[in-house]
């Protein structure tokens, strides 16, 4: 098997590179183009390229290929393996291998001798990066840049993520993991081949899961239920959803998704109040305080726009916070971030009166404005994190160059105590991310003046600020347009035109929808992926008719102009023929004619990008409004059939999917009331892996103890999970990890045997499997001298569950057992 195949690293690899190098809690941005110092010399075929971040590649001594059936049909005729990497130009490691590895000439010899290597830009194919990033994700969190190793007709067999170039903090280095994947593919392929082919089945049910589960009933119920289910991730001190009070520097996303269906639930209970008895809604866990829609959305815009990951000088969010208390971002700025929260910022407006968040808006505008605008109209994609080489450079200060910019004086001191430079720093080598530490109404009342006073004061230091901050090296910008991200876009201008009335925000939105149906639109109806130097390529995937589509009917609610609905309705009906499942309900996430891929998913989640399927059925609800045609409500109602599983399992996954349920169900009051509906499974139960967690003996609980904590998983009925060890290498196995706590460690975990059975995935062989009720014991210690023991310990069960159907995506599901010290 693989990892004996490799050596007992193996395993290491797929966790140690995939967890333990934090990939996936770091990635940044690198420069595109060709920075500054890089040596000139021999192009390989990226050159020909127009993506920023292939072109980064374009003299690396590595004999890249583009992804396409040139690199296939040299691996088939070679029978060498394909070394495939995929990373994007923001991704801050992508950026350190290339660096490390891939300019390494004795690394790219090796390279070269035994592999075609294969460089892909997630964006510009995130089908690609979508098939191989569910084969990396079997073994654990997955990450950028992304290093698979696969057969030559493209089926993976390996993989990590970041690798350093030689041995380094317990990891292989990536020299000699390439030669011991080119040893064990010479002397073992047989057996490497026979892996790729279990994994491949196995990447094919996880990625066909979403809509294969037993299918629910549509109600409204699935979305109080996905309330509650935010209700319970909610970090009512901070904002934001998903934090860990044993780990606050566990990583925060803005995830507009999750703020715009609060806010639009917060809007139909206010409606609902007068005329109607409130809905009996799914009560939060007993540990969570209760919280409503609007306070939780409200919290978490209020602590963003104060914290780090907001620009204060120029406008703009930033892509993540890199602990709990949205402090210090990971610099890079993204077009889909910034579009969305724009038109989150707006809804709060319309929704509440509070001028803040106009402002808000505004200053996002201004930013895209600026600096993300291109002479044509498009929008370019995304801003670097480092500048020469040193990441957050270009936004961080000192308080001595605050000062000297600002001068002396009672403003300058206003302006340091509001930016949180009076408190110690909050960066590297002294320096600050500017934030505000308290609210203005604080601030204002601390120095005895008025709110409106006090941003007299400031506004001109930030100007002044921000134009000496502009002499500085500026980050490096991804240029290319793509038709996705400009549609989420030309959404929120065009909301900015409707509520604020400002014609330079109709403006913007007119000219970049005008820029895409021109440049990005074949002559036969169809769109394009992106747009660099004047080129325009790739086949369009269901998230550019959707996020465009929406663009443009927001455009149309803005203005009025008919011609803007008939272009979202040519472009939906394109959508449909070219993308829907007749048979299934809902849409791939390639066309019909795409190119052949190991599986065509159908996206199902709303994460930091809204799922494509979700944005799809509310455009078909909004064009059946629009138009009277029933039609489209009758996709949505397929496509909302196909996914109702996943709804009823896990509604937090999907917030803007079940906003798009409520607008259908608004659409079709029989619907809702349940006339007429098709018959369907009966819902799903949430949860098909439950577990909690209790010490054994809790007198032993002290320091320079150990004691045990018992486990309980709990599988639903006709589903299980891979035991571990499975018995067979390619399937992911349970595991327990502990989050970290002062003093305290994970010693052993004793997992016990599972049940053999034979799996599609599997072939012939048996595999062990959870099924029912399991319980495992994980062995604690505590370090001599430990003075204060942490309240509880938190433990991560990671899992995939399948059933004899299909395979849900790897999960986690996380317990507390609480800590009661002798004494």
């Amino acid at each position: 098997m693989i990892g004996r195949r490799l050596g007992g690293w193996a395993r290491a690899s797929w966790m140690g590179a995939a967890l333990a190098v934090l990939a996936f809690l770091m990635p940044g941005l690198s420069a595109w183009g060709e920075p500054e110092g890089k040596a000139k010399g021999p192009t390989n075929r990226l050159a020909r390229e127009t993506s920023p971040y292939l072109l980064l590649h374009a003299r690396n001594p590595v004999d890249w290929y583009p992804w396409g059936p040139e690199a296939f049909a040299k691996a088939k005729a070679e029978g060498k393996p394909i070394f495939l990497s995929v990373g994007y130009s923001s991704c801050y490691w992508c950026h350190v291998m290339e660096r490390e590895s891939f300019e390494n000439a004795a690394i790219a010899r090796l390279l070269n001798a035994r592999f075609v290597c294969v460089k892909v830009d997630r964006e510009e194919r995130p089908d690609v990066d979508q098939v191989y990033m569910a084969a990396l994700q079997v073994f654990g969190r997955g990450g950028w840049p992304m290093s698979m190793f696969l057969t030559p007709d493209g089926r993976p067999f390996f993989g990590g993520t970041y690798f350093p170039p030689q041995d380094k903090d317990g990891m292989e280095g990536f020299s000699g993991l390439i030669t011991r994947v080119g040893d064990a593919w010479r002397d073992q392929r047989a057996a490497l081949e026979k892996d790729a082919e279990r994994l491949t089945a196995l990447v094919r049910r996880t990625l066909d899961g979403a809509t294969s589960t037993p299918r629910a009933k549509l109600s409204r119920e699935m979305a109080d239920a996905g309330e509650a289910e935010l209700a319970n991730q909610f970090d009512p001190e901070y904002g934001g959803f998903g934090f860990s009070l044993e780990n606050a520097r566990r990583p925060k996303f803005p995830e507009p998704v999750n703020l715009v269906f609060l806010l639009d639930r917060h809007r139909r209970e206010h409606e609902q109040k007068k005329n109607q008895e409130p809905r009996v809604k799914e009560k939060v866990s007993e540990d969570k305080r209760e919280h409503g829609a609007l306070a939780m959305a409200a919290t978490t815009l209020d602590r963003m726009a104060r914290g780090g990951i907001r620009d204060q000088l120029a406008g703009g969010y930033h892509r993540y916070a890199t602990s709990r208390y949205w402090i210090v971002p990971h610099f890079e700025k993204m077009l889909y971030d910034n579009a969305q929260l724009a038109s989150a910022h707006l809804m709060a407006f319309e929704l509440t009166g509070d001028a803040r968040w106009r402002a808000e808006a505004e200053a996002t505008f201004g930013f895209v404005a600026r600096t993300m605008t291109s002479p044509e109209g498009g929008f370019y994609s995304a801003l670097d994190a480092e500048t020469e080489g040193e990441e957050g450079r270009y936004y961080v200060w000192t308080r001595e160059e605050v000062k000297t910019l600002l001068g002396d004086g009672p403003n300058t001191e206003s302006f340091l105590q509001v930016y949180g430079l009076k408190r110690e720093p909050n960066f590297e080598k002294g320096r600050y991310v500017l934030l505000e530490p308290r609210t203005r109404a604080e601030q204002a009342g601390s120095l005895n003046i008025d709110q409106e006073t006090l941003e007299k004061r400031v506004a001109p230091l930030r100007a002044k600020l921000l134009s000496a901050r502009e002499g500085r090296p500026a980050p490096p910008r991804d240029d290319k347009v793509l038709a996705s991200w400009n549609g989420l876009m030309i959404a929120a201008y065009a909301d900015g035109f409707r509520l604020l009335k400002e014609p330079r925000y109709r403006e913007a939105a007119e000219k970049a929808a005008d820029f895409l149906l021109a440049k990005l639109r074949t002559r036969e109806g169809r769109l394009l992926r992106t747009y660099r130097a004047g080129h325009a390529k790739l086949p369009a995937y269901l998230e550019d008719y959707a996020f465009f589509v929406h663009g443009l009917l927001r455009l149309h609610a803005a203005t009025g102009d008919p011609k803007r609905l008939l272009e979202a309705k040519a472009l939906t009906d394109r959508m449909v023929d070219d993308f829907a499942d007749p048979k299934g309900g809902g849409f791939f996430y390639t066309a019909d004619d795409h190119e052949s891929l190991l599986a065509r998913p159908k996206d199902s989640t709303d994460g930091v990008l809204p799922g494509s399927n979700s944005v799809a059925i509310r455009n078909l609800v909004a064009l059946s409004k629009l138009t009277g045609e029933p039609r489209y409500l009758d996709v949505a109602e397929k496509a909302l059939t196909a996914f109702s599983g996943r709804l009823a399992q896990a509604p937090g996954s999907l917030p803007l999917m079940l906003l798009g349920l409520e607008e259908y169900l608004d659409a079709r009051p029989a619907a809702a009331a349940g006339l007429g509906a098709e018959e369907v499974a009966p819902p799903i139960v949430k949860g098909v892996v439950t577990a909690n967690a209790a010490v054994v003996d809790a007198k032993k609980v002290k320091a320079g103890g150990e004691f045990d904590v018992l486990i309980t998983l709990m599988v639903k009925e006709g589903w299980h999970a891979y035991a571990n060890p499975t018995g067979l290498e390619g399937i992911p196995p349970t595991r327990i990890s502990l989050e970290p706590a002062p003093g305290v460690s994970l010693e052993e975990v004793v997992y016990p045997p599972g049940v053999l059975k034979v799996l599609e995935a599997s072939g012939k062989e048996k595999v062990a499997l959870y099924e029912g009720t399991i319980r495992i014991k994980a062995r604690v210690k505590v370090a001599p001298g430990t003075k204060e023991m942490p309240a509880a310990l938190e433990f991560t069960i990671h899992y995939q569950a399948c059933n004899d159907r299909a395979c849900l995506a790897p999960a986690r599901v996380r317990v507390e057992a609480a800590l009661k010290p002798e004494g």
